[in-house]
């Protein structure tokens, strides 16, 4: 599945969300697709987005390692890896990055609303280790989105290069 559809279904899925382990799964859904898509650039996507790509894979990775414990602690019956039954990652069905700067520009807005959901969950919790999970996955988000930032500015250079170039170009000059 296209990346923009999968940011698509997760976008929806968190909006649905109410309850707080549901919005915490639909979290680490968030940190498992930008680590899923951070991959998938580091390998075939643009050569000035690989290093930054690579970097988003991993923060991703953390992050859902952080909010994949907190699934565990609230109890729920997982799958090994502390997946619950339902909530299998949707980043496996990830099968191509059609479009780079699109898919940023949506994992970005995916992942300011993760940490907007999260803040919401914070500040209606009693529990200190639900507050302190999404501390964390706040962070997670946060640090994500530095990266997504970051490879939106370097697609942004490339192509104002690639524009000027182009008006340089005496083969693109008509005659």
């Amino acid at each position: 599945m296209d990346a923009m559809r999968l940011i698509g279904v997760s976008r929806h899925a968190l909006a649905e969300s109410r309850a707080a382990l549901d919005i915490l799964v639909e979290a680490w859904q968030a940190q498992t697709l930008a680590q899923a898509i951070g991959g998938r650039l580091a390998l075939t996507g643009p050569p000035e987005l690989r290093g930054e790509a690579r970097g988003l894979s991993e923060v991703g990775g953390r992050g859902s390692g952080v909010l994949d414990s907190a699934v565990l602690r609230a109890g729920e019956l997982c799958l090994p890896g502390g997946i619950p039954p339902d909530s299998r990652p949707r980043a496996a069905q990830l099968s191509e990055v059609a479009d780079a700067h699109g898919t940023l520009t949506g994992l970005g807005g995916l992942l300011g609303e993760v940490g907007t959901a999260l803040v919401g969950v914070a500040c209606a919790t009693d529990e200190e280790a639900l507050y302190w999970q999404c501390i964390e996955g706040i962070d997670a988000a946060d640090e994500s989105s530095d990266r997504v930032r970051g490879m939106l500015r370097r697609l942004t250079v490339r192509e104002q290069g690639r524009t000027r170039s182009g008006d340089r170009d005496p083969a693109a000059e008509p005659s």
